[in-house]
């Protein structure tokens, strides 16, 4: 299990990262095969008072399951640590608790689809960079794992967005899951002209 720890406007002391480590280590007990485990710690001045410091905890794992957690308090890092951790144990027994009756996980992807999502072009070829340099103010990378509509659904509402970018392993193309906001979901499928 690879621990990654960084701050933004905060110092990781030797002391805050030990601290930090003995909170995720218990980690692997409620859920084991992760292997990464990705911390981010930072502290923002408001107007209205009192520093606040959040710590955000994403979790990946070996089934290619992604679970984050962020809690934002007042004061001290430890207190958002804590915060934080006790947030991502509701959300693996969350996690945990959704496995199908046939005992068959979830996020297993075949050789073939693994082999058909990495054989998708890079779209950002096509692309224009003069005029995406302008428009595009932080750009992400994000793994996309073949999975179905249902477990696209499961994993977006583990991560608390409102929208989910998948490789749809049913229809063999990269689809978007979103929230209504008349309620349920939409799901968004490219179609070439």
């Amino acid at each position: 299990m690879e621990v990654t720890i960084q701050g933004r406007n905060i110092r990781v002391t030797e002391a805050l990262e030990s601290y930090t480590r003995k909170k995720l280590d218990k980690l692997d007990r409620y859920l084991p095969n992760i292997y990464d485990i990705r911390v981010d710690l930072a502290h923002e001045n408001t107007r209205r008072g009192e520093d606040v410091v959040s710590a955000q905890i994403t979790i990946r794992h070996q089934r290619g399951a992604i679970l984050r957690a962020e809690d934002r308090v007042p004061g001290d890092v430890n207190l958002a640590i804590n915060a934080a951790v006790d947030k991502m144990y509701r959300q693996i027994q969350r996690f945990k608790g959704k496995r199908s009756p046939k005992g068959r996980e979830k996020f297993t992807a075949t050789v073939e689809e693994i082999s058909a999502a990495e054989a998708i072009p890079n779209v950002a070829e096509f692309v224009d960079e003069a005029a995406e340099a302008a428009a595009i103010l932080r750009r992400k990378s994000v793994e996309v794992s073949a999975m179905n509509e249902a477990e696209a659904i499961e994993q977006m509402e583990l991560l608390g967005h409102s929208f989910f970018v998948f490789f749809n392993a049913e229809t063999g193309a990269m689809n978007v899951l979103y929230k209504r906001s008349a309620g349920g979901y939409g799901l968004l499928v490219p179609k070439v002209e």
